[in-house]
């Protein structure tokens, strides 16, 4: 029996809900099969880490993950400590020291879920947004000079590479030609951003001419804000850099429903490092230990790490589950309307997988 060891980083806010309600939940996938199981490994890092220690990892926390198969990530952020503190001292800081450099986002309508484009049929809605997530505007090159005097100045540079660039338009192309619609929009900026983002579209248009069967084009950053909201149906893979897809991607969320249901996978897609999976939802203190959040994020999160893994038809079948459970508004939590808990959810998922195992043994 194969044995796939995880590392689970709750982190902050509603992140220690969550990350427990996918370890439940990748635990009973796991007794369902009954042909791999999971050893989890808990990393108290994040918020509360930093009252205690002054950093939100330690230095050598990189070490302790390198071996792992994969990672489980909650959130990141405390009302109490900076924004850019929270960032960069834990979530960035794997991010980058593991190299995930391309940061993935599926969105689509899900059954039950009533998005916000009552024109938009749920078929209309099916996208995946790729995000550069190494360098570009969250490089960390700048500073701050003559803090506190009239001349004070700051700078955050955009650094992009070639190698950086054509690394991730060749994992978006690949990833546009594995879907069915073989359809790739690539995000960009170059009318007002000349440099950087004029590299960008060239190398763009190099690294198409490998992939002759994906039919791409070009939108602006702006423009794309419009085509989501009125024209969903255009669009089916997504690239672009690591601001915009960022800012992207939480409106495709809210297009689809909520952002409690979006998943994310930061992958190394050379599997040098582990890759490491998260809701985009956030922390959220406003909700915190009342039992509210919603936990599909993190599910759907688990779907991507199954399939990272290799094991396809498990995260078919956890797919599935989720999918029969959003279908039901009985168990929708508050952000989608409804009342159900965290752990109401949790559970109902449980439930259909131990169903859906019974019957295949029965079959």
């Amino acid at each position: 029996m194969k044995t796939y060891e995880i590392a689970c980083i709750p982190g902050d806010g509603i992140g220690k809900e969550v990350v427990p309600a996918g370890q439940t939940v990748l635990q009973a996938l796991a007794d369902a099969y009954g042909r791999f199981s999971f050893e989890f490994e808990q990393f108290g890092w994040g918020g509360d880490w930093f009252r205690a220690h002054g950093e939100m990892m330690p230095a050598d926390g990189l070490a302790a993950l390198r071996g792992k198969d994969a990672i489980l990530f909650g959130s990141a952020g405390d009302p109490h400590i900076p924004d850019h503190v929270t960032l960069w001292g834990l979530r960035l800081k794997i991010c980058q020291g593991f190299d995930q450099y391309a940061n993935v986002r599926p969105t689509r309508i899900l059954p039950g879920i009533d998005g916000p484009l009552k024109r938009c049929a749920p078929e209309d809605l099916n996208w995946v947004i790729v995000r550069e997530n190494s360098e570009g505007e969250y490089s960390g090159v700048g500073g701050r000079v003559h803090q506190g005097h009239p001349i004070e100045a700051a700078t955050d540079v955009s650094m992009m590479t070639r190698v950086g660039v054509e690394r991730i338009l060749r994992f978006a192309f690949r990833l546009a030609q594995s879907r069915p619609r073989k359809q790739l929009t690539v995000v960009t900026k170059s009318n007002a951003q000349r440099h950087a983002m004029v590299m960008w579209d060239q190398i763009a248009l190099e690294v198409s001419r490998e992939f002759p069967d994906v039919a791409w084009d070009k939108e602006l950053v702006d423009a794309m804000t419009a085509r989501m909201v009125n024209k969903p149906a255009t669009l089916d893979t997504i690239v672009a850099t690591n601001l915009h897809a960022d800012i992207l991607s939480d409106l495709a969320a809210a297009l689809a429903g909520s952002l409690g249901i979006a998943p994310t996978g930061n992958i190394d897609p050379e599997r040098r490092y582990p890759s490491m999976f998260e809701p985009i939802h956030g922390s959220a203190f406003d909700i915190m230990g009342q039992g509210l959040a919603n936990p599909v994020g993190t599910f759907w999160s688990c779907v991507m790490l199954l399939e990272h893994l290799g094991e396809s038809e498990a995260a078919q079948a956890l797919m599935q589950a989720v999918e029969q459970v959003t279908a039901d508004p009985a168990l929708h939590t508050r952000d989608l309307g409804g009342s159900a808990t965290t752990e109401q959810v949790t559970r109902a998922v449980c439930e259909r997988l131990g169903a859906g195992a019974a019957l295949r043994k029965a079959a």
